[in-house]
């Protein structure tokens, strides 16, 4: 039984309001489950989404299901998460994005690409 990786990350709620606002997002990773990450918000809601997303998507645009990672810039991230009821958009800094990966593949390695 591996441990679980978790780690906290301040990001950023992407909206058309002229200042920003700050959330506290909680990064996990079970080697349980080696192909998915969550990322987990004050609201009680969690997305969980493959791992290679995220890696794909902090060097270019991405899409799986409802979840879409870009990068933006050269040191920031966005990840945008669908509902049905709308779109939240979420600004992080792409360090903490990879260092947060690069725990993840300490504790199991990337699945081979066929």
């Amino acid at each position: 039984m591996s441990a679980v990786v978790k780690d906290h990350a301040l990001a950023r709620i992407v909206t058309d309001a002229p200042q920003y606002r700050s959330v506290r997002v909680v990064l996990s990773y079970d080697p349980d489950d080696p192909q998915a990450v969550c990322f987990a918000f004050p609201s009680g809601r969690a997305w969980t989404f493959p791992r290679e997303l995220l890696e794909t998507g902090l060097r270019a645009p991405a899409r799986k299901g409802d979840v879409e990672v870009w990068p933006c810039g050269r040191v920031q991230a966005v990840v945008e998460f669908h509902t049905p009821d709308g779109v939240a958009v979420v600004q992080f800094d792409t360090k903490v994005l990879i260092r947060f990966l690069r725990d993840t593949y300490a504790v199991a390695a990337p699945a081979a690409r066929r």
